[in-house]
């Protein structure tokens, strides 16, 4: 195995990325460990039951002891009950997709170029690992609140003025009764609470950092829509090697949308409204809560026709008020030819 770095000594987040089961390459990018692996195979969608088939508890006891072990489709198709054979294919393709690359980092572009069908649980699992590499030594809670953007689905709500965005499996996973008026605002019941994330309570971040309990304010013009900024320039420097300067635009005056990456459904339709000349209705207008504009600090990297103007990243909320966003677009829909990151 190649030398790696030692870990960051900063403080330590997101444990449940399972960052601490993972190596790093003299490159920077993560290395698939057997820890790493047997983390997956332990998950309880594969425990069987006490019901299960010889060919079912085989399979599930022998994997552990060696979890890069061949899983040929014969052992799988053993595996009488329908839904167990089925998650045990799912998991033995993403395994073997994780260990015939380099890096966890390769493993990603390649599912997203490649356009390899992955459970989005396993998507979000990457982009989780890889945001806590990219940003080990990162100590601005803002940013690393504004990443969980691009693995956890946020259901939006003005609160006092204020464009506040928290987490939206936290929201609907419980059922009680709200304790605070923002609680009340987002639906989501005692006995949890949601402080939005300010100056005065920013250092709770490193011990709630995996509770995902820490709401995010992306007012125009304030400090959420900045950080996130911030996470897509870190996210294509590490994943493209390629340097960007991101800027949050508080309204949207005097653009040329000369090119347009959306960051999710909804922004992806509305960017393609008006790429065609056409207006958005009151509705989509509504839905935007967030425009960057990005520049390259190496133009040549460019295709011709985009060097002129920069880039726009738009984000929008769906119907519904969730945001979802998808940070493969970052890497498939900028204007450039295909770049991968040495991994």
């Amino acid at each position: 195995m190649p030398p790696h770095e030692p870990r960051s000594t900063m403080k330590d987040f997101w444990l449940s990325s399972g960052h601490h089961l993972l190596d790093r390459d003299t490159g920077g990018g993560l290395l698939v460990t057997d820890e790493y692996l047997k983390a997956y195979l332990a998950r309880p969608e594969l425990a069987p039951p006490a019901e299960a088939c010889i060919g079912e508890r085989t399979l599930h006891a022998a994997l552990p002891l060696n979890p890069r072990r061949a899983v040929s489709a014969a052992e799988i198709a053993r595996v009488a009950d329908s839904d167990a054979r089925e998650n045990w294919s799912v998991m033995i393709q993403f395994r073997d997709h994780l260990i015939s690359h380099t890096t966890l980092e390769a493993a990603y572009l390649a599912i997203v170029r490649q356009h390899i069908h992955v459970p989005p649980l396993f998507i979000n699992q990457l982009v989780h690992a890889i945001l806590r590499n990219l940003l080990d030594r990162c100590e601005d809670p803002f940013v690393l609140r504004a990443a969980e953007l691009f693995f956890r689905p946020q259901r939006l709500t003005v609160h006092n003025g204020s464009l506040i965005a928290a987490d939206e499996e936290l929201i609907t996973s419980r059922h009680a009764q709200p304790i605070t008026p923002l609680v009340a605002m987002l639906d989501l019941p005692a006995p949890a609470e949601v402080d939005v994330l300010n100056d005065d309570n920013c250092a709770e971040y490193w011990l709630r950092s995996d509770a995902f309990d820490m709401a995010l304010d992306l007012t125009a013009g304030r400090r959420g829509l900045a950080a996130l900024g911030e996470v897509i320039e870190r996210w294509i420097a590490h994943l493209l090697a390629v340097e960007v300067r991101v800027q949050a635009l508080s309204e949207a005056k005097d653009i040329e949308l000369n090119w347009y990456v959306g960051l999710d459904t909804e922004a992806t339709a509305a960017g393609d409204t008006l790429w065609r000349g056409e207006e958005l209705d009151e509705a989509a207008r509504d839905r935007i809560i967030g425009l960057y504009a990005l520049r390259f600090c190496d133009e040549q990297l460019l295709i011709e026709k985009a060097r002129a103007e920069p880039t726009y990243i738009i984000m929008a909320m769906d119907a519904d008020r969730v945001l979802r966003l998808k940070p493969q677009n970052l890497i498939t829909g900028l204007p450039m030819p295909a770049l991968e990151r040495v991994a």
